[in-house]
């Protein structure tokens, strides 16, 4: 439904009618704020002390703005809801507001737009202090009811800290220097044997997704093996990405023996995983496909995996097509590219839909799939949060798995 005179209500689909029933009948903190006669500027300061913004109920969350403006919208990253949603004056005060119905345990990332006059600018919530980074800039962060920050995303002092090493490489196979950072695991020993991880986009994942602090948790706890991880880095990343073989050889040609070299691996393809999320997950997964039996374990989050059915249109632009070509290709003849496969994907992205179809695809070929969804969208901190369900299946704790 739309945004009504009195409710200031924008319903999301998908929420379950059982307590979203009884929060509604419940008023909320804006409606009993506009009830009130007069409604003053420092009432509104109050009101702004005492919630925090955006303010969650149950499954209603209100998104504020306070200012001048002669326009001020909601812009979410919920694919198939309308992506931009008026808030509304609050009376004749400064405050503008909207409710937005989310399912519980939803994480949204936002920003509102603000016009006053001929001017439009996308701005973070000046109210929130919960702000996600990406590579491309920041975004305020709703922690819709249910939602909570998994605990061991943030650091541990109890948890031993694994060590890094830079690893510069001159690639035949890219014609330019490659930039790798090896994570060694707390307690590393050198006379031991480690599985390998190479994940794709490694300085993102270590910026954005907090990748090296939840290793060593991980370790610590004991969720996942002791793993020797190669975050590697692209150069022209959408190129490189696509289905290219020069990738494909300088990972598997170039970088992996060098690793081979350098620290001691189990050689054995049920201790090797390449990792990528979005443009990264095709290069795992376009890779493991060049180079059938050397890798045994894929971990894809939010995989670029667009393909047709019919006709050529996809819709994503010249970027895609290396990409659409690879999985029309694949989908009309798929082969097993590795034994374990970890997928995951946010409901609220535009690729959940993708990501879903290649699920039977991929275990029509044999393989053993662990497929995950989240209320969220196409975001680092959604693929952090999917780190240790990825991480402890593709590789368990030592409880679980010893390697030898």
């Amino acid at each position: 439904m739309t945004p009504g005179p009195h409710d200031l209500d924008l319903a999301i689909p998908g929420t379950p009618p059982g307590p979203g029933t009884k929060a509604r009948q419940r008023k909320l903190a804006i409606n009993r704020l506009r009830e009130r006669r007069p409604l003053t500027e420092e009432a509104v300061d109050r009101f702004l002390a005492s919630n925090e913004a955006p303010i969650v109920e149950g499954f209603r969350c209100t998104f504020l703005f306070r200012g001048d403006a002669d326009e001020v919208h909601l812009r979410h990253r919920i694919v198939n809801q309308p992506q931009r949603v008026p808030l509304r004056r609050v009376q004749d005060t400064s405050l503008w507001a909207v409710v937005v119905e989310l399912p519980a345990g939803s994480r949204v990332e936002y920003q509102l737009e603000v016009r006053r006059g001929d001017h439009t600018e996308e701005v973070n919530d000046p109210l929130n202090p919960r702000v996600a980074h990406s590579p491309v800039g920041s975004s305020s962060v709703c922690h819709a009811s249910g939602y909570t920050t998994p605990e061991w995303t943030h650091p541990d002092p109890h948890a031993r800290q694994g060590e890094f090493l830079d690893l510069p490489l001159q690639s035949r196979a890219l014609r330019r220097w490659t930039h790798t950072r090896v994570y060694l695991p707390p307690r590393f020993r050198p006379t031991s044997r480690y599985p390998l991880l190479v994940v794709h986009d490694g300085d993102d994942y270590l910026n954005y997704a907090a990748m090296g602090t939840v290793l060593d948790n991980l370790i610590h706890r004991l969720d996942m093996a002791e793993t020797i991880v190669a975050f590697s880095n692209p150069g022209d990343r959408i190129r490189e990405y696509a289905n290219h073989a020069g990738h494909a050889r300088h990972v598997t040609s170039e970088l992996l023996p060098r690793l081979q070299q350098d620290f001691p691996l189990i050689d054995r393809p049920d201790a090797r995983c390449l990792m990528g999320a979005s443009f990264g997950a095709v290069a795992a997964l376009t890779t493991a496909y060049r180079n059938a039996g050397v890798y045994g374990n894929l971990l894809l989050q939010s995989g670029s995996f667009v393909f047709t059915d019919i006709g050529e249109d996809h819709g994503g632009g010249p970027e895609f097509d290396p990409v659409v070509r690879f999985m029309n290709r694949y989908r009309a003849r798929p082969r097993r590219v590795a034994d374990h496969m970890y997928l995951s994907c946010g409901v609220y992205e535009p690729l959940i839909v993708p990501n879903r179809s290649m699920v039977p695809v991929f275990e029509s070929t044999g393989a053993a799939v662990r497929y995950v969804e989240a209320r969220d969208g196409h975001s680092w901190e959604n693929w952090r949060d999917r780190l240790r369900d990825g991480l402890s299946w593709i590789y368990p704790g030592p409880q679980k798995l010893v390697y030898e």
